[in-house]
């Protein structure tokens, strides 16, 4: 007597949502490899079958296809109570996180070709990017709309949640004109165009990728998130400087002062 076995596969939608108690980098870098997330199935689709031959010996795997419960109910089962390994798994943000009203940031000129670029950063209070906006000059009013609309679709990714890297990936080594060599910038020579010097800009000045530059950097790598050197004051500067301003580089930046004696006279 001939035996068959039928394969099914199934391909299986589900969310894991975790609880935060405080929305920052540090948080979000170790997202991945927490287990207390709650996992919610939210679809089952029957992907394909498969029949195969098995002949006269009887197969441990025909064991497996007497399935009691329902598909999604087993597979629900069974995600709850192993880990889940969802580092490739991109998570939905539905709650926007909006800018401060007063808020850092810096606003940096340059030029490409002929034309003039100048960017402006806007920054939450950790220092952590929510906003862009892009100004040229001799430009159309469509060209100059198109930038002012791209500018606040992208404030509007950051804000729910979009990593930078994701739009540094996209658009970086984009071509189209305006490119060429960049002027009054220190870190970068040259753009393919505008989208690529943008996110460059952006992705050497809050990400630190210094692959992305055309110039070393003047500071040295040194850290300032160690304990001892993150004094009271370096606290007071971090909060009222823009970090894609500095670069990242508060220490590095900061002079001393504390032994400068100034002596004002007034003039008769």
């Amino acid at each position: 007597m001939k035996k068959f076995i039928v394969e099914t596969y199934y391909t299986c939608t589900f969310k894991t949502i975790h609880t935060l108690n405080d929305l920052n980098d540090k948080e979000l870098s170790k997202i991945d490899e927490r287990n207390d997330g709650n996992v919610e199935v939210i679809d089952v689709k029957l992907n394909n079958r498969k029949t195969k031959k098995i002949g006269e010996k009887k197969d441990v795997r025909e064991e497996n296809l007497k399935v009691s419960s329902p598909v999604s109910e087993k597979i629900s089962a069974t995600i709850n109570k192993k880990s889940i390994d969802n580092t490739n798994i991109k998570q939905k943000n539905n709650t926007r996180f909006k800018m401060p009203d007063r808020r850092k940031g810096y606003i940096q000129k340059a030029q490409i070709g002929d034309h003039k670029v100048y960017l402006h950063t806007g920054e939450y209070d950790d220092g952590k990017i929510g906003e862009i906006f892009i100004d040229t000059n001799k430009e159309g009013e469509l060209v100059k709309a198109m930038m002012n609309n791209f500018a606040i679709a992208i404030s509007l990714g950051l804000q729910y949640g979009v990593p930078l890297d994701e739009y540094v990936d996209a658009f970086i080594d984009t071509k189209f004109e305006p490119s060429g060599n960049v002027i009054g910038n220190d870190r970068i020579l040259s753009a393919s165009s505008i989208l690529d010097y943008v996110f460059r800009e952006l992705a050497i000045s809050y990400l630190g990728k210094e692959e992305l530059a055309h110039t070393p950097s003047i500071a040295s790598s040194k850290t300032v998130s160690n304990e001892s050197t993150d004094d009271k004051f370096l606290k007071i500067v971090k909060n009222i400087t823009s970090k894609g301003f500095v670069r990242s580089n508060l220490e590095e930046k900061l002079i001393d002062l504390s032994d400068v004696r100034i002596n004002l006279k007034t003039k008769n």
